[in-house]
């Protein structure tokens, strides 16, 4: 048999008989309904605190990583804040400290660039300029002593704050860098002088590439106008413009999100350093820093694909569990509702028998006395009794009275066992007597009846009436699957263990493969449309089972239909509905 054969409940197979109620006896309705309520009951909470959870954790994760964002740009700003402070403020104390003959010294401003080289550090050049813009003193690399500056906007910015710190540009030396210039203190109204300095830009960008950002992350910093100031790793050199929107001022650290210009989803962190033209901004590739969140998500989806899949099968193993014992139990309640039908029905059918055969053995005795005694008479007078025709018509009377004072003696034998009772019986009589009600019938529709009976068949205890009630169902439905013509065959054979083994074969239509397993139970009929009530079989089938007896089945379409039954030598009567193992099963 096969595995899903084997799996299949027992209530799979059955259809539910038509009539205001059959919703009720649905039982694969039943099952769906039972296995869909129950999993949304239990996997409809499953699915919501996994969700909840999806989203809390990613949210959480995401959470940890922008605050990861925020604190390194934060630390980076102070960082920068304090590098350009230092030295601003290490060129306002020079300022302050010189006058501005000295300063006009080349000398003592060479000596002051170098200590500010070896005290600080990141310093490239140093020059004076006085209020017309002009350089009038300058030590560093450049030929620069000269040069106008009265155009430029930091020497106007200077004048006007006091201090100034610019962006990255290129000016006369064409060389991008960065200045740090105040205003000497001593300066007068028309005689203004402006210290200038020139900052180490490759100091500058290796504060920014010491940082170690994990997942491929990029930090630079850019201008109002989007212009790098630093070195990228994504956008390029200094002075290109990179391709994200240029945050709205902030006086604090902020974290936005953002798309890149090659399309990606990023996390941008900046903050705008004080008295700087300078816009911190570490970016990070969202897909980059959530990738262990890909991991916690096809854990958990695994493992909540696990719990459903553990989920369904309880309930898929409880629902058919409990809607297979509901239909055992709708079945063994329809069948103790429907023998007990027939065997009060039997019963009357019995006492009706018993009736009719009573009233009918009166006048049969009066009849068969009277044809005696006419017998008598014309047999003792030569003119009748020489008369053959008037002797054949005397003889045909009295025998057909005997006929049916045989059948009503049969209607009493059968009225007699519909109550239960243990008797020593031979089989080969039982058969005779059963076959003797359906004689007629199968001389109608030329029915051939085959009877195989051992006359050396041992005599066996049981119930005479079960024994007629399942003969005579048996025999009946096999005239129903033959055709006129058809062959009945009955045998009998005693087998090994006690029992005998009763076979009842004909060569009707037989019984479909689909149907063989519904057969035996009650209502089942392939023969509704031809007046079957479907519970032949399976009344036949339960006083089999009360006698202690099995029942089996073969059958081909078009070929014909074997019914064998084995019966325990002394039978052991059961309760209808009672379920222990078959003494000849």
């Amino acid at each position: 048999m096969p595995l899903l054969a084997r799996l299949r409940p027992d209530f799979w197979s059955s259809e539910p008989d038509a009539g205001p109620k059959k919703a009720l006896f649905n039982y694969r309705r039943i099952w769906r309904l039972a296995i869909g309520l129950l999993a949304a009951v239990a996997l409809a909470p499953l699915m919501v605190m996994t969700f909840i959870d999806y989203n809390v954790t990613r949210h959480s994760l995401k959470s940890e990583n922008l605050l990861r964002i925020a604190r390194t740009t934060s630390n980076t700003r102070r960082t920068l804040t304090y590098f350009l402070d230092e030295r601003k403020n290490a060129l306002e104390f020079i300022a302050q400290q010189e006058r501005i003959e000295d300063l006009r010294n080349p000398q003592r401003l060479a000596a002051i660039l170098d200590g500010l080289k070896n005290s600080f550090g990141g310093f490239v050049d140093i020059g004076l300029i006085d209020g017309h813009g002009r350089q009038v003193d300058y030590i560093g690399p450049f030929e620069l002593l000269g040069r106008d500056y009265s155009g430029q906007d930091w020497f106007k910015k200077t004048l006007e704050k006091g201090a100034y710190t610019s962006g990255v540009f290129r000016g006369y030396r064409d060389v991008p860098h960065l200045i740090v210039a105040v205003r000497h203190p001593a300066s007068a109204r028309g005689r203004e002088y402006v210290l200038r300095a020139t900052l180490d830009t490759e100091r500058f960008n290796s504060i920014l590439s010491s940082l170690d950002l994990a997942g491929g992350g990029d930090v630079f910093v850019v201008n109002a106008q989007g212009e790098l100031q630093t070195p990228s790793r994504w956008h390029g050199r200094v002075l290109t413009r990179v391709g994200l929107d240029i945050p709205r001022p902030s006086t604090s650290t902020r974290v936005l999100e953002d798309i890149s210009d090659n399309g990606r989803e990023v996390a941008v962190g900046y903050a705008y350093i004080t008295d700087s033209p300078f816009i911190l901004m570490v970016v990070k590739q969202v897909a980059e820093f959530m990738k262990p969140w890909e991991t916690i998500r096809i854990e958990l989806l695994w493992l909540l694909a696990a719990s459903i899949v553990l989920v369904l099968l309880v309930i898929v193993g409880v629902a058919t569990y409990m809607v297979d014992k509901i239909y055992v139990a709708d079945q063994t309640r329809a069948s103790m509702l429907h023998h007990m039908e027939h065997a009060n029905r039997m019963a009357s059918i019995g006492r009706l028998a018993a009736g009719v055969a009573h009233e009918i053995n009166n006048p049969l005795a009066i009849i068969n006395e009277k044809a005696g005694l006419i017998k008598d008479q014309f047999t003792f007078k030569d003119q009748y009794s020489r008369d053959e025709r008037l002797m054949s018509d005397v003889e045909c009377i009295i025998s057909s009275v005997e006929r049916c004072g045989a059948i009503t003696k049969r209607l009493l034998s059968f009225a007699r066992h519909i109550d239960v009772k243990i008797e020593r019986i031979r089989f080969k009589d039982l058969a005779e007597e059963v076959v003797g009600f359906l004689h007629k019938e199968a001389e109608y529709r030329s029915i051939r009846i085959d009877m195989d009976i051992p006359d050396d068949l041992p005599e066996f205890e049981s119930d005479r009436g079960k024994l007629q009630q399942i003969l005579l169902n048996l025999v009946n439905n096999a005239f129903q699957a033959m055709s006129d013509g058809g062959r009945l065959s009955i045998s009998v054979r005693a087998r090994g263990g006690g029992c005998l083994e009763l076979n009842v074969a004909d060569d009707g239509c037989g019984i479909p493969e689909s149907d063989m397993e519904r057969i035996f139970e009650p209502f089942f009929s392939t023969k509704k449309a031809h007046g079957g009530t479907g519970l032949g079989l399976s009344i036949t089938y339960g006083l089999v089972r009360e006698l202690g007896g099995s029942m089996s089945v073969e059958s081909r379409v078009g070929k014909g239909t074997a019914f064998s039954i084995r019966l325990p030598l002394r039978a052991q009567i059961r309760e209808a509905g009672q379920d222990e193992d078959s003494a000849c099963g």
